[in-house]
């Protein structure tokens, strides 16, 4: 994947056919690496290879029924009207990308009954064992097996919310930087350009969740909650990739996975704030972005409709960069700190359910360590979309952390922090971990009591004193 800052990269060759040829450009299946905006993912033909620009791609090497289908593809590209992003274009290639399977040659294909029924079983055990492991109820109502296809449609809403904050800022961006007075003036060059910016997201967007669900094995791999509420989501044609090569047997791989998504479900059911919290870190990270309009005002000055590529080549001089700021800095914190947490909780509770039943569970998990902590596809596909890389830098020490207060405060006491972000650990925390764990332990109970006085009204009822429940529902 392109490092190139929100994902402006160039698309991957063409891929093989059978007889080792690149297949043919003619017929509409090109992804020309020469297309600086990445339009090779669509239909008709776009991105011909040595095309200057989408425009020169479009039109070159085409038959009347190809090049009726690139002048519709444009006009729908420059009469979007949407948001900061062209999301029915991002969908399209996303689904284009899967169809064309991996570059192991492996292809995506509907999920069976057989799977499905051992995804469920795997869910519905995995749940068993962590009920043993963790205070939090299960919070999977459904268990599913999802194709890449399938992936890709119930993510996109999620990765919506993820993205747009960034292109927002970067799109404002453009409209901003001509006078006022001149605005008016060039309002259809705008739209142009504001068009065609939505259209680069959406394209490399979609190429990249496209890539990605060839490779995730469930809905929470990024350590957010990708998919739908109360899923627990696993890929079997991806987890059948996944331990191809690891000498583990087929059932116990998905075991572990399923137990790493149950786990995850459990958390963000039963967690209320943190979605919001890991949410608003990106957008607090969105809105910290700086825009270096005088680069800007020199690209809309001398932009050419006929020449794009030089928006293209200003994107990757660096013109949208991190703004080195106190409130910068705390988003990127927060958001590094806070995913560091999840995945630590979740390897520490997931070791604890698997390690007396599953042989296989010391290797398994540190294949998921390496393949999370060291920058593996998903965190590598969210860099390249907006420059922002959600990789839990210290997993391991969370995981040390989370497994200490087990020891000292037992699965009570240690899940009972996830009750409010004051009272998880701190970057600092992470620092110095046996610091943390043996503090003088805070009497919640008490807190507790005070809180419940201080809201006590005549329809108070009960107040969660002890864990035990009265006399009354």
């Amino acid at each position: 994947m392109s490092d190139t800052p929100f994902g402006f990269g160039l698309p991957p060759e063409e891929p093989e056919d059978g007889d080792g040829k690149k297949k043919d450009q003619q017929s509409g299946g090109g992804q020309g690496p020469a297309n600086p905006f990445g339009f090779g993912g669509l239909p008709g033909g776009f991105g011909a290879p040595g095309a200057d620009n989408p425009f020169a791609a479009m039109f070159g090497s085409m038959n009347p029924t190809d090049l009726g289908a690139a002048f519709q593809q444009l006009g729908q590209m420059l009469s979007y009207e949407g948001g900061p992003v062209n999301w029915d274009m991002a969908k399209q290639i996303a689904r284009q990308t899967v169809a064309q399977g991996t570059p192991d040659g492996v292809k995506d294909a509907s999920v069976g009954p057989t799977e499905r029924t051992a995804v469920e079983e795997a869910v519905r055990l995995a749940d068993l064992w962590l009920d043993d492991a963790t205070s939090l109820p299960s919070g999977a109502g459904t268990a599913v097996a999802w194709s890449r296809a399938e992936w890709v449609e119930a993510t996109l809403p999620a990765w919506k919310e993820l993205v747009d904050p960034v292109a927002e800022r970067v799109g404002a961006a453009m409209g901003d930087v001509l006078p006022e007075e001149m605005q008016a003036m060039a309002g259809p060059l705008i739209g142009m350009m504001r068009s065609m910016g939505g259209a680069m997201f959406g394209t490399q967007i979609g190429q990249a969740v496209g890539v990605l669900a060839g490779e995730v094995v469930g809905s929470t791999d990024v350590g957010l909650p990708l998919g739908p509420a109360g899923k627990a989501a696993l890929l079997p044609v991806n987890i059948e990739t996944f331990g191809k090569d690891l000498g583990v047997a087929k059932d116990e791989v998905r075991l572990y996975l399923a137990l790493r998504e149950a786990a995850h479900q459990r958390l963000f059911a039963h967690v209320p704030w943190l979605r919001a919290h890991l949410f608003g870190a990106v957008d607090g990270y969105a809105r910290g972005i700086k825009v270096d309009t005088a680069k800007l005002e020199d690209v809309v000055g001398q932009f050419d409709p006929q020449n794009p590529e030089q928006l293209q080549d200003a994107l990757q001089q660096g013109m949208f960069q991190p703004e080195d700021t106190p409130e910068q800095k705390a988003a990127l914190a927060r958001l590094e700190t806070a995913l560091a947490l999840v995945e630590g909780w979740v390897d520490a509770v997931v070791h604890a359910a698997a390690k007396p039943r599953l042989t296989s569970a010391d290797a398994l998990r540190e294949t998921l360590r390496r393949r999370r902590a060291t920058g593996g596809p998903a965190e590598q596909t969210f860099a390249t979309l907006i420059g922002l890389e959600l990789r839990p830098r210290r997993l391991r020490d969370a995981s040390r952390l989370w497994a200490s207060l087990t020891d000292a405060r037992g699965v009570d006491g240690r899940d009972a922090l996830w009750a409010h972000p004051d009272m998880l650990p701190t970057a600092t925390d992470l620092d110095d971990p046996d610091g943390f764990v043996h503090r003088e332990q805070l009497d919640f109970s008490e807190l507790d009591k005070l809180l419940g006085e201080a809201a006590e009204g005549p329809d108070l009822k009960k107040k969660p004193t002890d864990g035990k429940d009265d006399d009354t529902e």
